[in-house]
């Protein structure tokens, strides 16, 4: 069983930047694929950005390319995502989540169902 942990979110201006972290314990963190999910009140939660097993895959929703950057650290069992440039439309519960399938990036972001999840980390921009 995996468990995930996020960390890092909080309130900022727009323009700020935040980093966020994802630690895992209880599996083998370097076989899972992983992503960053978003969930807005009111919406639907969306995918933000996902990496394959290795790093060597990244995925990143259109809303956030340019600005947010995903990367993992196998070594540490831990993913990140820095958000550069932050908008008010941002705003959301940050969750992680893990799938041991040998997913692609681009289908981690594409499958919304996946086995872990964490409990989520708020991050809020104000204009």
């Amino acid at each position: 069983q995996v468990q995930l942990v996020e960390s890092g979110g909080g309130s900022v201006q727009t323009g700020g930047s935040l980093r966020l972290s994802c630690a895992a314990s209880g599996g083998t963190f370097s076989l899972l694929a992983m992503g960053w999910f978003r969930q807005a009140p009111g919406k639907e939660r969306e995918s933000v950005a996902a990496i394959n097993w290795n790093g060597a895959n990244r995925y990143y929703a259109d809303s956030v390319k340019g600005r947010f950057t995903i990367s993992r650290d196998n070594a540490n069992n831990t993913m990140y995502l820095q958000m550069n440039n932050l908008e008010p439309e941002d705003t959301a519960v940050y969750y992680c989540a893990a799938d041991p399938r040998r997913l692609t990036a681009q289908a981690m972001g594409a499958i919304k169902v996946h086995d872990y999840w964490g409990q989520g980390t708020q991050v809020t921009v104000s204009s």
